[in-house]
C-alpha cells in the first residue's frame, strides 16, 4: 500500500519521467496540498453543523458527516486538478483550502439529491425516512 502511495506520489511529483513535463511541484506540496484539503473540508463541515460521525450503527448508516465522506470529496477533486496541473497559487494550497469549503457545501446541501438514500424494501420510501 505505501508503496502505492510512494509510487503516485513520484508520479505526480516527477512528473518529467512520464511524460508530464508542466508538473513542477514536490512530492511534500502535494502532500500538504492533501492535507489542507482534508482540514478545512472537516472544519467547514463541522462549521456548517454536519455531525462529526455518522447515526449508530456505523456500517448500516447512510448519513453524511464530517468525516465520511467530506474528506474524500475534498480528496479526490484536487486529485483531479493536480493531475491536469492546475495548482492556482502557493503550490496548490489555496486551491485545496476553496476545494475544501466546497466540498463541505456540497455535502451539506447536495449530496442527498446527488447520491439518494437506497429504498427501503417494506415501504418504498428512503431508509432514514
Amino acid at each position: 500500500m505505501f508503496d502505492l502511495v510512494d509510487s503516485t506520489l513520484f508520479f505526480a511529483a516527477y512528473g518529467n519521467v512520464f511524460g508530464l513535463g508542466n508538473i513542477s511541484i514536490s512530492s511534500f506540496d502535494i502532500l500538504l496540498a492533501y492535507i489542507v484539503a482534508i482540514a478545512v473540508a472537516v472544519v467547514v463541515a463541522l462549521a456548517l453543523k454536519i455531525p462529526l460521525l455518522p447515526s449508530k450503527p456505523y456500517r448500516y448508516s447512510y448519513d453524511v458527516s464530517a468525516i465520511y465522506p467530506t474528506p474524500i470529496i475534498a480528496i479526490g477533486v484536487l486529485s483531479i486538478f493536480l493531475v491536469l496541473n492546475y495548482t492556482f497559487m502557493y503550490n496548490g494550497l489555496v486551491l485545496a483550502a476553496i476545494i475544501g469549503i466546497l466540498s463541505a457545501l456540497f455535502v451539506k446541501y447536495l449530496f442527498d439529491f446527488v447520491f439518494p438514500k437506497p429504498l427501503n424494501e417494506d415501504n418504498g420510501e428512503g431508509i432514514d425516512e
